[in-house]
């Protein structure tokens, strides 16, 4: 059996069915060659786009000459109103001037410091869990904000600012694509961008509570009363180049992106985790014996070997942000066409983890993939879940820890099967998810 994937559209179809389907889902509006394409061209009278697969010109784009390809400002369209300068959506000495002062919190060292916040959290999920059918996206979702919360700001997800910015963000995520038409294509500055008075009333909630909270954070840092956890460096952090720091209303921005990209993200990738192992049953108990190592000490995560494979192979399968969209500032020779200036570049995780030109059996789930000369090779060359290069997701690092602790501890106390569950359908709403939820049977272990 083959892990779920969406059906593809037909190849040909016209300008308002297309756009039609993409604000319904990105993933099914995307015809099936693109699986294979090293570049595809989306024409009509009014522009082009192009979708870049090829690792060649990816790794132009992401890694070689990243300041001639920044980020579309097309991406802000849909997210600027929850983000608003946030380094996810700045480009050139903006975003270098964030990313001096964000990165140091992420540096290796940092992250096990950040441990038994995340050890705390983990074992409060599995508390919460009882035996019985769970819809798992809910179950991740609230762990993966509790992660957050005790990491950047020492309180559980249970305070009451923390909990209500939770609520918000689950309206917020139902109702806002990470991209909306406007961004993958660039539409006429006359056309609708379908923003929902819902959509923006949220992000205006969540603004207002993260606000609330960062102002008492520097309140403490001011008074030196403040815990060590990653919002104080963050906030206590100076730019090498110019000394200065975040203010408060830079500092909404950040943490903003922090928890969309460290929440939804992770709570995506963690859901999908727990539905493979329900689907493959044989890897669920080789990761349950696995877990019997994991304990409060950070070196226990390291022998989490299996675990690690299987978080990566849902990584590939279902990448939480399945598309990034990228724009030349000058023209361009991608294979033998020409790329106006101000052009718009789609690469796609969602299809590279997939290209059948690159991966042996790419829609088959195979942990031990990881392991062969094919799995290596494209690890290295078409595996870019938190994207790649200068621009490569701050917080990967923290993932890749929190990721499998969270599976470990939960396939350590609960077994999970699909029994009397229907099979979830992948869209892309923040994050690649279930279009009706993923719902499992929890049994104790």
């Amino acid at each position: 059996m083959l892990p779920p994937k969406p059906i593809s559209r037909k190849d040909k179809v016209s300008l308002w069915q297309y756009m039609k389907a993409f604000k319904q889902d990105i993933l099914s509006a995307q015809p099936e060659r693109l699986y294979r394409a090293w570049m595809a061209e989306f024409k009509t009278p009014f522009f082009r786009s192009y979708l870049v697969n090829q690792p060649e010109l990816i790794q132009l784009i992401l890694k070689e000459r990243p300041d001639d390809f920044p980020k579309s400002d097309r991406v802000g369209e849909g997210l600027r109103p929850l983000l608003g300068k946030s380094v996810f959506l700045t480009n050139g000495e903006d975003w270098k001037r964030q990313r001096r002062i964000i990165d140091p919190a992420f540096e290796g060292g940092r992250l096990k410091e950040t441990y038994p916040a995340m050890y705390n959290a983990a074992q409060a999920m599995v508390d919460r869990l009882g035996c019985g059918v769970h819809e798992v996206e809910e179950i991740a979702s609230f762990a993966a904000a509790d992660v957050i919360f005790r990491t950047l700001f020492s309180i559980p997800i249970e305070d009451e600012i923390a909990s209500a910015v939770f609520h918000e963000f689950r309206n917020y995520q139902r109702e806002q694509p990470i991209l909306n038409v406007a961004a993958f294509v660039p539409l006429p500055k006359w056309m609708p961008r379908f923003h929902s008075r819902q959509t923006k009333s949220a992000a205006c909630t969540i603004r207002r509570l993260i606000k609330d909270l960062t102002q008492m954070r520097m309140e403490k840092i001011r008074a030196g009363t403040a815990p060590l956890d990653l919002a104080t460096k963050i906030m206590a952090t100076e730019d090498p180049q110019t000394g200065q720091r975040f203010d408060t209303a830079e500092m909404v921005d950040q943490v903003a992106i922090f928890f969309l990209a460290g929440h939804e993200t992770s709570a995506s990738a963690l859901a999908w985790s727990l539905y493979l192992m329900a689907l493959y049953p044989d890897w669920q108990d080789r990761l349950a014996e696995e877990a019997r190592i994991l304990n409060e000490d950070f070196s226990s995560i390291s022998r989490l070997r299996l675990t690690r494979a299987v978080f990566r192979e849902a990584l590939r399968l279902y990448p939480p942000v399945p598309m990034m969209v990228r724009e030349t500032v000058k023209p361009e020779t991608f294979r033998e066409r020409v790329l106006k200036k101000g052009s718009t570049i789609v690469i796609s995780p969602w299809h590279l983890h997939r290209q059948n030109r690159l991966w042996d059996h790419p829609d088959d789930f195979d942990p031990d993939r990881w392991e062969s000369e094919n799995g290596r090779t494209c690890q290295r060359e078409a595996f870019i879940p938190f994207s790649a290069g200068a621009r490569v997701c701050p917080g990967a690092g923290f993932a890749m820890i929190e990721g499998p602790l969270l599976l470990a501890n939960v396939l350590k106390s609960f077994r999970v099967s699909t029994e009397g569950c229907d099979t979830p359908v992948p869209v892309a709403h923040l994050t690649v998810r279930a279009q009706h939820g993923i719902y499992l049977k929890f049994d104790k272990r």
